[in-house]
């Protein structure tokens, strides 16, 4: 029996070595060509020779994809200038030598707020390409399972993707618990609460409210079966699929018009989708709950 690998534990690079077939990874842009932001020595906060984010070409299941990895670990994954424009060109090289799909592994809190405007800018130019690859029939498979989670513009990267892949680690929202705490107060959201952020953001969360495709255990095994089966799953863009995006969004709306009743806000959300034991969804395995889900794939 093969040992768990634990997917949130891992680093970038690590991630990809395992995600991918065995020594088929070659990075561009790695450490030693010292690409690094030029805007972070001038406020005097230390820089990173990736500007943390690794990409590169790979094989998985024997078939060629393009692949990126953002590191968690250096200011949380955040998008600055650098780290923004190597996925750009990840993802404009891909439009020319067309891959069988890219792969993005997020782990970000967002935008790097020391670069500010320079990241909002890296962020919405990813934006673009992704939409710009998968016009071309290219599928972008998003795998979200990192301990910082996907938050702010990466949050939106993600959502704008063929394929979401998450595991009950993972989150995935526009706006961190901690912003919405700052900006709203904790009233609004305890950003302490564990509980409560992994209900409101998490992976379960994510798959029985129609947010992800694929809803794996911490394990980087399960996360590259998941990519594997992605690579035959596109989801073009059409007027058709973002009427239905709309649409789910706006019923999902409509059922938590009226929550003056016990319980919080997710879990009432599962119970009138259907969801059966929606109080227990948090103790439950990940194989229970891809159960319980509701929803059309």
């Amino acid at each position: 029996m093969s040992q768990t690998l634990s997917y949130a534990e891992c680093s970038a690079r690590e991630r990809l070595a395992k995600l991918v077939d065995a020594g088929s990874f070659h990075e561009w842009l790695p450490p030693t060509e010292r690409l690094s932001s030029p805007h972070l020595a001038q406020l005097g906060v230390p820089s990173a020779f990736d500007d943390g984010v690794a990409i590169g070409r790979a094989q998985l299941a024997g078939r060629p994809v393009f692949v990126a990895a953002q590191e968690g670990a250096f200011l949380g994954g955040g998008v600055g200038e650098v780290h923004g424009a190597k996925l750009v060109g990840l993802l404009q090289r891909a439009l020319r030598d067309r891959p069988d799909a890219v792969l993005l592994l997020a782990e970000s809190g967002g935008v790097r707020l020391h670069e500010a405007n320079a990241g909002l800018i890296a962020v919405s130019e990813v934006m673009r390409a992704v939409l710009d690859v998968r016009a071309a029939g290219i599928p972008v498979i998003m795998l979200i399972g990192g301990a910082n989670g996907c938050f702010g513009g990466m949050g939106i990267v993600a959502r704008c993707a063929d394929r979401v892949v998450m595991s009950d680690m993972g989150r995935l929202a526009m706006s961190g618990p901690e912003v919405i705490e700052a900006s709203h107060g904790v009233e609004e959201f305890d950003a302490r609460d564990r509980a409560l952020v992994w209900r409101t953001t998490g992976g379960k969360h994510r798959w029985l409210s129609g947010d992800c495709d694929a809803l794996v255990d911490d394990d980087v095994a399960e996360f590259r079966a998941a990519s594997i089966v992605a690579l035959d799953a596109p989801s073009p863009v059409s007027l058709a699929s973002l009427e239905a995006e709309h649409a789910l969004l706006t019923a999902r709306l409509a059922l938590l018009e009226d929550t003056a009743c016990d319980g919080d806000e997710a879990t009432i959300l599962w119970t009138r989708l259907g969801v059966g034991a929606a109080a227990r969804v948090p103790d439950l395995e990940v194989a229970a709950v891809r159960d319980l889900r509701t929803l059309p794939l």
